[in-house]
Order: structure tokens, then C-alpha cells, then sequence
């Protein structure tokens, strides 16, 4: 199978990967030590006041850095997820898999449990991912899985895990809730390089598999049976999409909480940018570091009194496009 890139799509890209930087710049300027964009160009290029670049490299930079290396990992996961169950509504947001890390990761929070297994919280909501996509795949195997299974099983998953986390949530003190709460709505604040490196590193094996198993996922969105006339190994190319989705989704989440929607938006946005026929994998994950750069852009500035968690701002967006999305689909029989 060849794969052949579009000029549309080259454009597309270009375009969304200087927006995303001209965001990460502005992302800087914001704060109590005020700083102009040639400010923080000429920072991040290492020169400038040293009171400047204290705050750009140990402050605002890594912040930045994570909004946009989550936008990314969200966005291809996303990708991977709709395309593998051919199906608009199949992000990690719905299928369990967030909900999962979530679990875990309250546990850790609110519990011993992550210290039990010599484990801290991103350890935990990495570990929370893969087991809860492990036991979806488990459930919805019958000779091999389908994205409808998939999907319907995940969604069972997603609520069994959210009452483990409600009543994880109950059996604390206030304070110790309110920090969980606000890890679940989704945050970038008090963004370090010790989040950035995991993650970045997470991100530099995920991204190049994710892109080389695109030639395997334009023949699954063709359906199985053309699939395999063209010698994809269905099965296979399954489990091997969702593993690399589940680790991108599941990286994420460790940085900076589930925030929301941005899996589920950043692969629509993507595919009607490019006209094409399933998410395309790289415009996602730069479609997706967009709406999260812009985002907590908004959530910083939207409010004179303090800032919001990114979180909630893309629920804002997202929640209106999911309810188009089952729309649509409702219409078309879907």
C-alpha cells in the first residue's frame, strides 16, 4: 500500500504547527512578570534578561511545553481510536480507556495504593490505561474484535470506572478531594520538566509508530475483508493501533489530567481540514496541541480574577460538538 501526500495537507500542517508556536509564545507572556513576544523569542533562543529567562526556562516554558505535547498525544490518540473503530465517537473519553488512567491515578492520589507498588501518580495512570484497555479488548474479543465491540464495552468500562472514582472520592477528607478534582477536570498549572521529559520521551517512540501504522489503518477503514486483500494483519493492526493509541492517551493523562474532549475534537477538526477520508494521524495531534494551547490560553485570561484548568474550557468546546456529532449520526442512521 502507498500512501501519498496531499498538498492540502501539507499547507494544513504547516499552518497549524506555526499557529501552535506563535501559542506556545504567547502562552509564555502570561503572568505576574509581564514579557512581550520578542521578549520570549529571544529568550527561548537563550539571550535576553536573566530575571527573563529564569521565568521562561523554569517557569512558563515547561507549562507550555506539556499543553502542547498532550494537545499532540491526545490528538493522534484520538485519531487512532475513531479510525480503528470507524466510528466519530470512539475517543479515549468514551471508551474508557481516560477513565481508567483516572482511577488509578485517584487511587494514587487519595490512597497507598501507588506507593504499595513503588509507583507514583503518572506511574499509576499510565498503569491505570493499559489495564482497563486490556480488559476491554478481553471483553469484546470473539474471534478477534470489532470497533462496534469495542466501543460498546469501552463505554461500560468508562462507568464502571467512574463509580470506583466517585467513591474513592467519597471516602476522603474535603482537601484531599479537592485536589483530585481538580486533577480530574484537566490542569497545566504547576507544569514542571519533570513532567515534560516522560512524556516527551513517551512521545518521540509513540508519534514515528503511530505514523507507520497508518498505511495499516487506511486498510482497516476500508473494512476487513478489503483489508486483508491488501495483506493487512487485521488482528494484529488492531492491537497494535490500540496499543500505541492507549499509550499516547494514557502519557497524557499522566501529565496533565483528562482534558477534555480533545481527543474526541482534534481528529473531526483534522479531517474536515484536509477533506479526507479518516483522521489523518499528524494534522490530529497538531490540530490537537492548537486547541490546547488556545484553550488554556482562554483559561488563563478569561476570567481578571484567577485562571481556570484547561479542562474546563475544552469541555465548554467539546461538549456542544459531541452533541452535533451523535446528531448527525442519528440522522444517518449511524
Amino acid at each position: 500500500m502507498r500512501t501519498r501526500v496531499h498538498p492540502r495537507t501539507v499547507l494544513v500542517c504547516l499552518t497549524l504547527a506555526v499557529s501552535a508556536f506563535v501559542l506556545l509564545c504567547l502562552e509564555i507572556t502570561i503572568g505576574d512578570f509581564p514579557l512581550t513576544v520578542p521578549e520570549v523569542a529571544a529568550g527561548l533562543l537563550g539571550a535576553g534578561d536573566p530575571a527573563a529567562l529564569l521565568v521562561i526556562n523554569e517557569i512558563r516554558l515547561p507549562r507550555a511545553l506539556v499543553g502542547l505535547l498532550i494537545g499532540v498525544a491526545f490528538g493522534i490518540g484520538g485519531a487512532l481510536f475513531q479510525s480503528l473503530a470507524r466510528n466519530p465517537l470512539a475517543s479515549p473519553d468514551v471508551i474508557g480507556v481516560t477513565e481508567g488512567a483516572n482511577t488509578f491515578a485517584v487511587a494514587a492520589l487519595l490512597t497507598s495504593a501507588g506507593a504499595g507498588l513503588g509507583l507514583g501518580l503518572p506511574a499509576m495512570a499510565v498503569l491505570g490505561g493499559c489495564v482497563v484497555s486490556a480488559i476491554v479488548v478481553a471483553l469484546s474479543w470473539k474471534r478477534g474484535t470489532t470497533g462496534y465491540r469495542i466501543v460498546l464495552v469501552g463505554i461500560g468500562m468508562a462507568a464502571l470506572c467512574g463509580s470506583v472514582t466517585d467513591y474513592l472520592l467519597l471516602k476522603v477528607g474535603v482537601f484531599q478531594a479537592q485536589q483530585a478534582v481538580v486533577w480530574l477536570i484537566g490542569s497545566l498549572s504547576g507544569r514542571t520538566w519533570g513532567h515534560v521529559h516522560p512524556l516527551g520521551l513517551a512521545l518521540l517512540v509513540l508519534v514515528p509508530a503511530a505514523l507507520l501504522l497508518g498505511r495499516w489503518l487506511a486498510g482497516l477503514e476500508l473494512g476487513e475483508d478489503a483489508a486483508r486483500g491488501l495483506g493487512v494483519p487485521v488482528q494484529r493492526a488492531r492491537l497494535a493501533v490500540m496499543a500505541v493509541g492507549v499509550g499516547l492517551v494514557s502519557f497524557a493523562t499522566a501529565a496533565a489530567g483528562p482534558v477534555a474532549f480533545v481527543a474526541l475534537l482534534a481528529p473531526q477538526i483534522a479531517l474536515r481540514l484536509v477533506r479526507s477520508s479518516g483522521p489523518p494521524l499528524l494534522t490530529s495531534g497538531l490540530v490537537g496541541a492548537v486547541v490546547v494551547l488556545l484553550s488554556d490560553l482562554l483559561a488563563r485570561t478569561v476570567l481578571p480574577s484567577g485562571e481556570l484548568p484547561v479542562g474546563v474550557i475544552t469541555g465548554v468546546i467539546g461538549a456542544p460538538v459531541l452533541l452535533w456529532l451523535l446528531a448527525r449520526m442519528n440522522r444517518r442512521g449511524a
